[in-house]
């Protein structure tokens, strides 16, 4: 579903973000990426759902590369910054009606999921209101129902249970389950490494732009916590 291959960004200054990265996430994957911040997370991540341009190597989904099939990539992706920011002069229902028409997503079909997703993050009733009077909490849960709306193939979340509750936490563990059973793949960074440690089946540890450890969670972790495996290869590396 998402291959990076030999991944290279570097910013004005010459400061590298990324250096020569390759990853794969499959079909059915939940793959955790961690890192300490500055590490080069949010610089795959912005790479992968084309926010960020890159000097060396490709970046593939569903078989597709993402400077030159663009627009594909993007009708099947799905991807949630740290810091989504939301048209706060709209209200939640008219902001999840307007992604949902951005994808072209059939009314009956929108309005199914966005009832659904809503009761799931227990925010039916605060649909009506501007989303510039919603709390931090719920602009993410706003944020996460616009990017399920079009049932995407790929999900990519940077940070994406910062801000929810812990019932919501669990709504958003469940779903991401969900989506994978039905053949999508999840790319998410996150700093809780005991959550990424439940959920994820794949785990990819990033350093200075490199990848330091890249593989099954199962196998990386053993006996092990994650967190002892990440300080391991961290202060190791």
């Amino acid at each position: 579903m998402l291959t990076i291959r030999h991944l290279t960004k570097t910013y004005k200054g010459g400061k590298r973000a990324v250096d020569d990265l390759s990853l794969t996430v499959k079909n059915g994957d939940i793959y955790g990426f961690i890192g300490h911040n500055g590490a080069g997370k949010s610089t795959t991540i912005k790479s992968v759902v084309g926010v960020l341009d890159f000097e060396k190597g490709t970046i593939e989904i569903d078989g597709h590369d993402v400077k030159r099939a663009p627009l594909y990539c993007k009708q099947i992706t799905a991807y949630i910054p740290d810091n989504p920011d939301l048209y706060e002069h709209l209200t939640g229902i008219q902001y999840l009606n307007f992604i949902a028409d951005i994808f072209g997503v059939e009314v009956r079909e929108k309005e199914r999921r966005i009832r659904e997703y809503a009761e799931r993050f227990e925010i039916t009733d605060a649909l009506g209101d501007p989303i510039g009077s919603y709390s931090h909490g719920m602009r993410q849960k706003a944020a996460l129902i616009s990017a399920l709306v079009h049932d995407p193939k790929l999900l990519v979340l940077d940070e994406p249970f910062v801000g929810l509750d812990p019932k919501a936490s669990l709504t958003l563990k469940e779903i991401m389950r969900e989506l994978c059973s039905r053949g999508g793949a999840i790319f998410f960074s996150t700093h809780v490494l005991e959550v990424a440690q439940k959920l994820c089946n794949k785990v990819g540890i990033i350093r200075q732009g490199r990848m330091v450890v890249d593989g099954d969670m199962d196998q990386l972790v053993r006996d092990n916590s994650l967190e002892e495996v990440f300080m391991e290869v961290t202060e190791n590396e």
